[in-house]
């Protein structure tokens, strides 16, 4: 069974890549479930519906089982999982520090709003997938990790090269049972949260530019529709091609 319904993560700010794949899976005519961690969420879901799509905010702790097993019952079962909430939220920012000085504390949130928010939203979303014999999950990782790094993301990038991992051996448990299991790569992305420091390294591109949520999204899209029925633990970099460079300035 093809439902047509979706869930996304990280979805509560207005200008990110969370709230460009809910809009753009809207588009697709999906009924999207927005999840965040603050009421922001229900404005974006507005924004949704004032558009004539079919939307739906959620407010969850994505590090809790029982939060994530209770937006499960309130969503009810979804052949579109969208992993993309991770690095920061609202309540708690993201974190750059230099290894010596990060306390345990620090590293188990790294991972934890990255790499286990993705953890447990798959493991209670993927039963109902395999009961429909039909599923797409799709993460948002990082080249940052995977591909590349900066001084004082450690725990980021091991939360999103974890994501790249999870992303691979599950596709092998998956692809059996109809679901495949994707992930997409951005780089430089131009948001809200983007720190005028990251938007001049964006510039070192080949394109010159950073990319935009709504690019990212159609990445997104592409291995959640029909058409990307034999594309299976794969990882698209959307980067504008700035990983291929050695010289970057």
């Amino acid at each position: 069974m093809q439902r047509k319904t979706a869930i996304i993560t990280g979805a509560g700010a207005a200008d990110g890549i969370g709230f460009a794949c809910a809009r753009s899976l809207a588009e697709e005519g999906l009924h999207v479930h927005l999840v965040a961690t603050s009421e922001r969420i229900f404005a974006r879901a507005e924004e949704l519906r004032a558009a004539g799509f079919a939307a739906t905010g959620h407010i969850c702790d994505l590090t809790d089982k029982a939060a994530v097993e209770a937006l499960r019952q309130a969503t009810g079962p979804a052949s579109v999982l969208v992993n993309n909430a991770g690095m920061g939220s609202v309540a708690q920012p993201a974190l750059q520090r230099e290894f010596v000085d990060l306390e345990e504390a620090d590293w188990d949130r790294g991972i934890a709003v990255s790499l286990k928010t993705a953890f447990l939203a798959t493991r209670i979303y993927l039963p109902d997938m395999y009961a429909d014999g039909f599923g797409r999950i799709v993460n948002v990782a990082s080249v940052t990790g995977p591909y590349v790094a900066n001084p004082g993301e450690t725990a980021y990038s091991a939360a999103k090269a974890g994501m790249v991992g999870m992303t691979h051996a599950l596709a092998l448990e998956a692809g059996p049972r109809g679901v495949t299991v994707n992930a997409v790569a951005p780089g430089w992305v131009d948001t809200g949260a983007s720190t005028e420091e990251e938007r001049r390294a964006a510039q070192a591109t080949p394109c010159g530019r950073a990319g935009t949520p709504d690019e990212m999204a159609a990445a997104v899209v592409f291995f959640a529709s029909a058409k990307a029925s034999y594309v299976n633990g794969a990882v698209l970099v959307v980067d504008g091609g700035n990983i291929l460079q050695e010289r970057k300035a």
